[in-house]
Order: structure tokens, then sequence, then C-alpha cells
């Protein structure tokens, strides 16, 4: 088991290799403006080796040679450790001469001999695609010879016309197994992943490609992309010991491209039955943005949050949680952790006190403070039917906690504020008698502007809504350049700046700290990501993540 786990260890740097050099890609396209990288597909063809049952395939759809412009900052040599991984051999003489356009990382199975009882061993395969068949056999025989050398004991077999090089594990060695079959290098940590790689080829209704979701799938991809994973949820997350009480989608499809100004990562959930979307599709940004200061590191805009838990979006929020809460690291409450402490404090629970009433455009802002722990915050909210109603709900559950409600003037602004009053005595020194004070402490405010209400944390933050609205959200111009690539007809957006945001982020994230770490150059030039969802089809969720790059 050591063996396998170790050989895991393998698969999973390259993995990690496959996705920093798609991000690396990214970062020479937007810094070093190279030759074009249009990929010829976006679909793998290595596909055809792995089962339809498998948990996750992911691919590099362009050769690691052409990030070469990228060497001085260390990806490249990532990308080209893990594949070499211990192996003795030297990548540009052993693997360059024959290395095609698509790197495949796959996990063909959740146990090699389909026998729980004795402990899983899943199956782990890479492929590599060869423009020159005889050279990468050359490898595949230096490869192991190399390892014989090392300690191992090589054996050999025919397998339906396929040459099989495998051998057996030794302490410092993870077991491995390899073969030359249909213009693709084929590594393995079993044979049998091998050999029902073959099968898969020679009876195509089991390999992926023949699987209805991943066709589904791929009708979803865009065209030109350079990185491509596939996920099969059920098999996921049975693979990872997690249960999913109510799986409402049963596959994934995760594709990056490239854009001039940065990266742009699509994904389609593919739902098991039709389901509602989302919320009806806004055919132009919300206009509650236009009250959000561009200084907000984090932003949520969309409409119809009264919808929210029946729409599919919520839907996969729930699978979500479910899966991830079954991990060491529970993601999704950190990520809960600001709405709960909010809900907490004010002794409300947000969908029934606020979402069920905000059936209209709505907008939310998290705005950093520097030397401030705790962040403002600004909710806009556009009048629909009941939202009278919901104020008034809002306001007594204010009174309820202790707070008086007052009317203020603010920049000829009528604003409501919710008030803690502080008594504080102090004694006099000359007339030895008690003075008293009161303290008022805004707890937070709210007003109206037009169609909106605006709710804010505290005065600093309102005036800047009310008094600096030329350099609101909606006219910043990065915040412009990167709704540009997200469809017109969408659900919102999620917007993370991220020299504002990436602080308070690690606080509830802790893990971004190492992918920091990991990916540090194309950190240093990362400006934002933008979120959003745009479903068309009652049974597929699409979304997209834009990566907006510092020019």
């Amino acid at each position: 088991m050591n063996t396998q786990r170790s050989f895991s260890g393998f698969i999973v740097a390259g993995a990690i290799a496959v996705v920093i050099a798609a991000i690396a890609v990214g970062y020479w396209f937007f810094t070093k403006s190279p030759v074009s990288l249009i990929t010829s597909t976006s679909q793998s063809g290595a596909a055809i080796f792995v089962s339809k049952l498998a948990p996750v395939t992911v691919s590099l759809l362009v050769n690691p040679d052409r990030l070469q412009s990228l060497e001085s900052s260390g990806e490249l040599s990532k990308l080209k450790t893990s594949l070499l991984a211990n192996s003795g051999l030297d990548y540009r003489q052993d693997i360059q001469p024959w290395l095609g356009n698509e790197i495949t990382l796959a996990v063909t199975t959740q146990d090699i001999d389909r026998d729980f009882a004795n402990g899983q061993q899943p199956g782990y395969l890479m492929a590599l695609a060869t423009e020159k068949p005889e050279k990468s056999s050359e490898f595949l025989e230096l490869l192991f010879s190399k390892r014989v050398l090392s300690g191992a004991t090589l054996a050999t077999e025919e397998y339906n016309g396929t040459k099989l090089l495998y051998d057996d594990a030794q302490p410092k060695l993870e077991p491995l197994a390899g073969a030359v079959v249909d213009n693709f290098v084929l590594l393995a940590n079993d044979v049998r992943v091998l050999r029902d790689g073959i099968n898969n080829v020679q009876a195509p209704d089991l390999n992926l490609t023949s699987s209805p979701q991943y066709q589904k799938a791929i009708a979803q991809l865009p065209k030109g992309a350079i990185a491509v994973t596939f996920f099969n949820l059920p098999t996921l997350a049975q693979w990872q010991g997690l249960e999913l009480p109510e799986p409402i989608y049963d596959s994934q499809i995760l594709a990056l491209t490239l854009n001039p100004k940065g990266l742009l990562a699509e994904t389609s959930f593919l739902a098991t039955s039709e389901i509602a979307p989302p919320s009806p599709p806004l055919s132009q940004p919300v206009g509650a943005l236009q009250y959000i200061p561009a200084s907000a590191g984090v932003v949520v805009s969309g409409s119809h949050l009264n919808n929210l838990g029946d729409s599919d979006l919520g839907k996969l929020w729930k699978q979500a949680k479910t899966a991830i809460s079954g991990s060491e690291t529970d993601v999704i409450s950190r990520l809960e952790q600001p709405l709960l402490a909010i809900q907490k404090a004010w002794g409300m629970n947000l969908q029934q006190d606020v979402f069920n009433w905000v059936q209209g455009e709505y907008a939310l802002g998290i705005i950093p403070r520097g030397g401030k722990t705790t962040p403002g915050w600004v909710f806009v909210a556009e009048k629909q039917e009941g939202f009278v109603d919901g104020i008034g709900r809002l306001d007594a559950i204010a009174s309820a906690n202790g707070l008086n409600t007052d009317s203020l003037s603010w920049e000829q602004q009528k604003v409501a504020a919710w008030i803690e009053l502080i008594a504080n005595t102090k004694k006099s020194e000359a007339q030895n008698q008690p003075s008293f004070t009161v303290d008022a402490k805004v707890k937070g405010i709210h007003t109206t502007v037009g169609n909106y209400e605006v709710f804010t944390s505290d005065l600093e933050t309102i005036n800047e809504v009310l008094t600096n609205q030329d350099n609101s959200l909606i006219k910043n111009r990065n915040f412009q350049n990167s709704i540009a690539v997200i469809p017109a007809q969408n659900q919102g957006y999620i917007y993370l700046n991220w020299d504002k945001s990436h602080n308070l982020l690690e606080r509830q994230l802790p893990i971004l700290k190492l992918l920091e770490v990991f990916g540090k150059s194309f950190f240093q030039q990362l400006r934002s990501l933008t979120f959003s969802s745009y479903s068309d089809d009652a049974g597929t969720l699409k979304g997209a993540v834009f990566l907006e790059l510092n020019s």
C-alpha cells in the first residue's frame, strides 16, 4: 500500500504540474505576447484509455516546451520534475524529442482489483502524446533499464498486440508499468491499469469517450481550451469516502482558455434531471453595483435572493457543502463564517429575515479597512413588493437587540441609524461627585437612494457611498474589463479584488497561503477574480471564473 501511495504522490505531483503549467501558459501569453497557443482541439485524445467510471481526468492540451519563456519563474522546471519523478532521465534528451501536445492524468478506478475487502488501491494513469513512437519506445526501454539498475525486477508481456513493461515495488521505488499505444506513452502504477486501458480502446463502450455524460460535457467546452478536467461526481465522492444524500449533479467539466487580459476558466455541472435556473438572467450589470464603492475587496451581486435556496446554484452549494464537510478541512464552513457571525451578532436568520424579501437586484460589498481586522460592508437591494415590511422587520430585530433606531441627516440625505447607547460614569476629583456621559455607537445604517435601499455597517461606509459615486465599482475600469468576458446574459457576479481581499480571504482559508507559495509568480500578477453563472439549459449549470492579470 505504501508503494501505491508513493505512485499516487507521483501522479498528484503531475496533476499539480498540469495545473501550474496551464496557469503558466496564461501568464506567459499575457506578459510575453508569444505566438498563438490556440489548440487544434479541446478534447483529450487519451480519453479512449480511461474508463467511463473514472473519478477524475485532467489534461494539458499544449506542449510544455511552449512555456520555455517561463523557465526563469521555475514553473516549467516543476512540470519537468514531476514528469521524471526520480527517474534519473533528462527531459531535454529523453522526452522532448518525442513529446506531443497532450499530457493527461487520470484516476482510472477506485480499486484496481475491485475487492474493497482488502483495502482500496486506486489505479493511476499518465498518458503523454508522442509524435515519434519509435523514440518514445526507446524512452520506455531506457526508463525501465535505469529502474532495474536501482533494484527493480523487470517483467514484459504481450497483451492484445501491445508490449507491456512493468516492475515490482522496491523500498525506494514505486511500482511502474508502461507501454506505447496509439501515439501515446502510457505510465501506470499497476500493469492491470494498462490492460484495462487497452481493453477500453478495443471495447469502445467501456471508455470515457462513450459516456453520454462526457459527450454532453464536451459539447459545453469552449474552442481553444488549453487544459480540461472532467469529474464523475458520484464515483469521485465514493472514492473520497463521501456520501451525497441528494446528488443533484453527476458530472462536471472545467476548461481553461486564454484571453488578452487574463485567463478564463469555464465550467459546466450536468444534472441528473431538469432543475430551475438560479434566477432570471440579467441583460446588463446589476444597477445596485453603482452604490458599491470601488474600494470593496469582495462583491456579490445578482437578483432574486428569495429564490436562491430552490435554484440549481443553491442546490449545487448544498451538494458541495455535503461533500466537503466530510473532509478534514471544512472549506464551506470557513466561507460561511462571516455570514454566521452577522447572524449571531444581530440575532437574525438571513434566509428568513433578509433573503426572503429581496426579490429584485442586490449587491453586497465587503470593504477592507487598513489596520482593522473587521471590514466594513454595504448591502444594496432594489425595492420590490414586500420591501417595506422587510425593512420594518430589520428595525424590529435591531430594537430587540437593544438598539435605538434614529433618523439622521447625512450630506443632505435622511438616513436611519441603529445606535447603541452606552452610559459612562466618571468620578469628579474636584467635587467628589460622579459625572455621567452617554456614548452613541452606530451599529448599522440604511437609507433610500433612488429605487434602492442601501445598508452599511458604519458612518465611514455610508459616507463613501453617498459622496463618492464617481468612484463606484460599476465605473471602475478593472471591473469593466473583468465582466466584459462574461456572457451578457448571466445571473450576476462574485468579484474579488485580489490586492484588497487576499488578506481577508487568507484568514478564512489558510490554504491560500500555501497556494501562493506554489504559484508565487502567478499570484504576483493576479489583479482580480470574477465568478458568474449563466445557465441556459434546465439540466446544466454553466459558469466561469475570469482571472484578470496585471499588464
